[in-house]
């Protein structure tokens, strides 16, 4: 099969198309002939971070959409030609990947393979931090910050759909605009307007980062007593002054996960929460396909290199023919 490998750590250029022995299933797995993959910025970080990925070369990509051509026989719940997206650990980035069957969920009604590419690792994300962890419900009011890519678009339309009012920041006018016409009440420019300040009187119950740095006092100042700050990212920088006592006066919750390492029972627990909560959702049209590019395996340097960008507005995927 082909494949694109991260050859060593550095820029897009160290991305090459090779031919790869085509997996074979484990126990519990099944094989995927890959449609589609959806790009996210831990597939950048595992090329360019020497403590993020593997040392050794690797293929990214941690979601998928495709047909399933062969299953584990202790994966009876899938059978050849079965069309799913699912949730990998690295090798999304390829004709065929063997991942555990319970990382799999059906394609939803209406939706195209290569629109299912962009859901699992938005979705899961969005449900794991804002709802299983933070606790989000109706009646609060929640801060999405990077609200124009794919996790942060996928928070706003998942909170609307659910009746929770949602705010975000993005980084130009265009974006904001965008993310309020996706359901956010407001949107601000965090580059041409103080985010605290726009948003000191509504009082946030849950924050969405995935910015840190500079920002994580004024996300601790806008939180509500009882509030709950969960970081999935530190694009602004991974280390941030705060305020002890704010925290232990106003009982605020600073917590963060990733989900590329937990291990396949969890990620499976994770898949069966969102099969039951968020398909419905998406199967009554409240979450919509919100591709931004695409591009075909070949050209994953170029897809990568537009993602570095930050000027997209949703997902970029990968199409495998």
């Amino acid at each position: 099969m082909k494949a694109i490998w991260i050859t060593r750590k550095g820029g897009p250029e160290v991305l090459e198309l090779r031919d790869t022995p085509t997996p074979v299933p484990g126990p519990g797995e099944v094989l995927i002939r890959v449609k589609a993959a959806g790009l996210n910025r831990s597939d950048v970080y595992s090329r360019t971070s020497n403590a993020y990925g593997k040392e050794d070369a690797e293929i990214p990509g941690l979601e998928v959409s495709g047909t399933i051509v062969s299953c584990a026989p202790d994966a009876p719940r899938w059978k050849p030609g079965d069309e799913v997206c699912a949730l990998v650990t690295g090798g999304g980035y390829a004709e065929y990947v063997a991942v555990p069957a319970g990382q799999c969920l059906p394609i939803p009604q209406g939706w195209t393979l290569e629109a299912a590419s962009s859901l699992p690792e938005t979705v899961f994300t969005v449900w794991l931090n804002a709802f299983r962890t933070a606790h989000l419900k109706k009646g609060e009011n929640f801060l999405v910050h990077g609200g124009s890519g794919g996790i942060g678009a996928t928070a706003i339309q998942l909170a609307a759909a659910l009746g929770i009012p949602v705010y975000a920041t993005a980084g130009t006018d265009e974006k904001c605009r965008w993310c309020e016409s996706l359901g956010a009440a407001r949107a601000v420019n965090y580059k041409s307007q103080d985010f605290e300040e726009a948003f000191k009187t509504i009082g946030i119950d849950v924050i969405l980062d995935m910015t840190g740095g500079d920002f994580t006092p004024k996300n601790l100042r806008l939180l509500r007593d009882d509030g709950r700050l969960v970081y999935i990212n530190a694009m602004r920088g991974r280390e941030a002054t705060i305020d002890i006592s704010r925290i232990m006066a106003r009982r605020l919750t600073i917590t963060g996960s990733m989900l590329k390492p937990r291990d396949a029972a969890f990620k499976s627990a994770l898949a069966a929460e969102v099969e039951q909560h968020v398909w419905p959702l998406i199967a009554r049209g409240a979450l919509k396909p919100l591709i931004y590019a695409t591009f075909p395996l070949e050209q994953a340097a170029a897809a990568q290199q537009l993602m570095e960008t930050s000027t997209h507005q949703g997902k970029i995927i990968l199409i495998i023919n």
